[in-house]
This record gives C-alpha cells, sequence and structure tokens, in this order.
C-alpha cells in the first residue's frame, strides 16, 4: 500500500495540533460548577478558611461587579506561572464583559520538590490602578512572608483585601507603595515601648509604687499594649463594612472579562 507523501504531511501536523490543543485544554482546569471565587484545587485551605474568603469576595463583587478569583493548583502543567494565569482567567471569563475588572490571584503551593508560585493578574479595566509594581509588591509584601510559614490563608486573605481597596478606590497605587511594612508602624511601636520602659523603671526606682500602671494617673501596661496591638497591622482582614465571615448570597458566576497581559508574579 503506497502514502501519498503530500497528503500525509499535512494530516500528520493537523493531528499533532489537536493532540496538542487537547493537552492544553487538559492542563488548564474548567471553569467549576456551581460557580465560586475560591477554588483550591490543591486542598490546602481549611474548609472554614475557603467559607470566609469566598464570603469576602462574593460581597464585594455583589456591590462593586469587580470579581477577585482565587484559584490554587498542585501543578502548572509546564506553563510558566503567568502564562497559565492568563489562560485560566480569559477561559473562565473572570470579570465582567466590557467592564473587564477581573482579578486573578494564582497560587501554587511550595512542595518538597518544587518551588512554591504565585501570579497575580488584573483585567484590561483594572490595569490602571492596580499597575504591575503594586502586584508585585503585594506578592513581595503580603503574600510571600506568609507562605514562607505555610500560611497560606493568611497570604491570600492580606492580598485580597488588599486588591478589594485598590479596585474600589479605598487607597490608591501611589499610598500603597509609601506603606512599607514595619516604617511607621514599627517606629510608633518602637517609640511607645521605649517610653513604657522608661516609665516603669522610673517607677521602680521611687520605691515600686504603682508599679501596676505606667504612671500615677496613665494606663494599665496592658490597656496600652493591647491598644498598639490593634494598631500595629498595616492590613486589616476586612474591606468596608464586609469580614471575611459574611457576604450576600452564592456567587452567581464570571461574566467573561478580558485580560492584557498584566500583572507580576513571585516564587518561593
Amino acid at each position: 500500500m503506497k502514502f501519498n507523501n503530500a497528503s500525509f504531511i499535512p494530516a500528520a501536523l493537523i493531528m499533532m495540533a489537536l493532540l496538542a490543543f487537547k493537552a492544553e485544554a487538559q492542563d488548564i482546569p474548567e471553569k467549576p460548577y456551581p460557580p465560586r471565587l475560591v477554588n483550591d484545587f490543591a486542598g490546602i485551605l481549611k474548609s472554614d478558611e475557603i467559607h470566609a474568603l469566598e464570603n469576602k469576595l462574593v460581597a464585594f463583587n455583589d456591590s462593586t461587579s469587580t470579581q477577585i478569583a482565587v484559584v490554587i493548583v498542585d501543578d502548572l502543567g509546564g506553563y510558566d506561572k503567568s502564562d497559565f494565569a492568563f489562560r485560566l482567567a480569559e477561559k473562565w471569563g473572570i470579570g465582567q464583559k466590557g467592564l473587564d475588572n477581573g482579578i486573578i490571584v494564582l497560587v501554587k503551593p511550595k512542595t518538597n520538590t518544587s518551588s512554591g508560585q504565585v501570579f497575580i493578574a488584573p483585567g484590561y479595566g483594572l490595569e490602571g490602578v492596580i499597575p504591575d509594581i503594586i502586584c508585585g509588591e503585594i506578592i513581595d509584601n503580603e503574600m510571600i512572608p506568609a507562605f514562607r510559614v505555610d500560611d497560606y490563608y493568611r497570604g491570600i486573605d492580606k492580598a485580597t483585601t488588599t486588591l478589594m481597596n485598590l479596585a474600589s478606590g479605598e487607597f490608591t497605587a501611589d499610598e500603597y507603595k509609601k506603606k512599607q511594612p514595619g516604617d511607621m508602624n514599627g517606629l510608633v511601636v518602637f517609640i511607645i515601648l521605649l517610653i513604657v520602659l522608661i516609665i516603669v523603671f522610673s517607677s521602680r526606682s521611687k520605691g515600686g509604687k504603682n508599679q501596676r500602671h505606667i504612671s500615677d494617673k496613665g494606663l494599665p501596661l496592658w490597656l496600652l499594649l493591647s491598644m498598639m496591638n490593634s494598631g500595629h497591622s498595616s492590613h486589616s482582614g476586612s474591606w468596608g463594612g464586609f469580614s471575611g465571615g459574611r457576604g450576600g448570597g452564592g456567587f452567581g458566576g464570571f461574566g467573561g472579562g478580558s485580560f492584557g497581559g498584566g500583572g507580576a508574579g513571585g516564587s518561593w
């Protein structure tokens, strides 16, 4: 039996292309059903952590139409983290069509044989308010420090809260950039602690009177330390009136948003 080489080669190329397309489609997770904003395919979050994040992000979606999707995978299928994030975001249609106000937060946990990977990509409509450099700083400041101690929930919670604040205009990218970890807050805490120590030692030198208080008319030491601790963190686990444990109804689904290639990634 003889083959016509001219017809056999194109047919083989078409078959290879179809197989490659099928493999690619299998590598990128399908859109979840029922739809969810928090998708932990790696199983690293506890059920109550997923519930808290989902409620927070659904409430934000309901009030602003901006969709922040958290996707955790155990393998990137050979893709670069940025390529994987863009392909998944486009396949799912994160954000609203025409507004392109979606954000994907992709996390690949660290294992014994591979480094951890993270990528944040905003849709077309949010690239101006969440530029690439800010995505990188959110990863460096909010996520990787927590991921290094295996606290994935805290890193994702802080990052999504910051993204919500940026997307809603609670503060600008420039204002966030000035909030370097441990600068003013650390200085204030250090000064207050120094004052407390001076007052305590001064009180003891006078015969130990009023050792339960920082001064004759001052507040108890435990109360002052509690007040200091309450203002220590520059980011909270809530946005506006929504906390991680409350929200609206279930997520209604992605709206067909598009992505233009912006964002930043990191590894640990």
